[in-house]
């Protein structure tokens, strides 16, 4: 009966004692989330209870375990495992204690304040910080559950005696991987393109979505999805329409017949922008810029607060203006001149047969309308 009742009591209780704990520790996270409403630090930590749990348990069992009097033959494998999973529950404790921090933090950061530039900067910062941290952990995580097996500890005088050349073979396979992870560390404290901003590459629109260590992804404007390797942003112009302030200046061009009446176009662009949410209201303006000798070109300028907003006031005063060409003054669309052309002083042009027969032309100028 004791050899039975021992390992109960002794592994029970260790699970009794973690659950209790890992309860009681929850309570007062819920009480101290309640009561400081101004940070959710408190709320964050209690996504490490999972972790918490783990270590508990895993310290209690491992100090507890020769008590037990359970495999006794197999107490070292037993032992060794449990060192392993107390080692890792303690690695994935730090990530998510110090992502809850990091986390807290930073919503406070935002909170206080008010520029979204500022904003996305810091929030691209902390988010390579937090894989940085993740990834270091978890590198001393392995070596640490490495050092345990007695192996490794024999082999360690071998593998620094040959860190060098591993270093240096490690470095040349992984210069690549390398170059992109340095580019990752040079983009967050660079501030050269944050989470958020709209970015032009490769001739592509869209708004920068996730930045690893690695590799970036920006979502196009019909929710495609473009990863590029972070060396790309370090080594090649792009556009970033968000650096300083989002505000942007749009263009729109039309091309009408020489008699459109300018003055009633400015006219009806003041009036179309009026009715327009998007526009900020800053500036407009209509100007002749270009003139052919069958159209001229009419470029107008209107502003707006980012680039959604812009495309937006672009796309109502286009159109809107085209149906009121169309409606109000249908001569000043673009028409194609189909009339013969003009005789010489003489009224008369050499004729294709013999060089020397004239011909005339009576009939008069033709218009057709595009």
């Amino acid at each position: 009966m004791e050899n039975l009742l021992r390992p109960l009591i002794v592994v029970g209780g260790a699970v009794v004692l973690t659950l209790l704990i890992g309860w009681a520790t929850d309570l007062l996270l819920r009480k101290a989330d309640a009561r400081h409403t101004e940070t959710p630090l408190w709320g964050l930590l209690r996504r490490a209870r999972v972790p918490y749990q783990l270590v508990l348990c895993a310290a209690l069992l491992r100090g507890s375990y020769a008590q037990a009097a359970l495999l006794l033959e197999h107490r070292v494998a037993v032992g060794q495992i449990l060192t392993l999973v107390l080692i890792g529950s303690a690695a994935w404790l730090v990530v998510r204690i110090a992502a809850a921090i990091v986390e807290s933090s930073f919503s406070r950061y935002a909170r206080a304040h008010t520029d979204a530039a500022r904003v996305r900067r810091v929030r691209t910062q902390v988010s390579l910080i937090m894989r940085v941290v993740a990834a270091i952990v978890g590198v001393m995580a392995v070596a640490a559950m490495l050092l345990t097996f007695p192996a490794m500890r024999a082999a360690g005088a071998s593998l620094l005696a040959s860190a060098g050349v591993l270093g240096i073979v490690a470095g040349v396979a992984a210069q690549s991987t390398l170059a992109n992870m340095f580019a990752g560390l040079q983009i967050a404290f660079g501030d050269m393109v944050r989470l958020g901003d709209t970015v032009v590459v490769d001739g592509e629109w869209g708004t920068v979505e996730e930045i690893t260590l690695t590799f970036l992804t920006v979502r196009t404007w019909d929710e495609r999805r473009i990863t590029m390797p972070v060396s790309y942003f370090t080594s090649k112009p792009f556009e970033n329409w968000s650096r300083g302030t989002p505000q942007m200046t749009g263009v729109v061009l039309w091309h009408v017949d020489h008699s459109a009446p300018i003055e009633l176009m400015r006219e009806k662009l003041r009036d179309i922008l009026r009715e327009c949410a998007a526009w900020d209201g800053r500036d407009h303006s209509l100007v002749v810029t270009d003139a052919t000798p069958n159209t001229i070109q009419v470029r107008a300028l209107v502003t707006a607060k980012d680039a959604d907003d812009v495309w937006k006031v672009r796309v109502a005063v286009r159109e809107q203006m085209i149906t009121w060409l169309t409606t109000e003054h249908p001569y000043a669309l673009p028409r194609v001149n189909t009339a013969d052309a003009v005789l010489p002083p003489g009224g008369t042009v050499p004729s294709p047969a013999d060089g020397t027969a004239a011909r005339r032309l009576h009939e008069p100028p033709r218009t057709g309308r595009v």
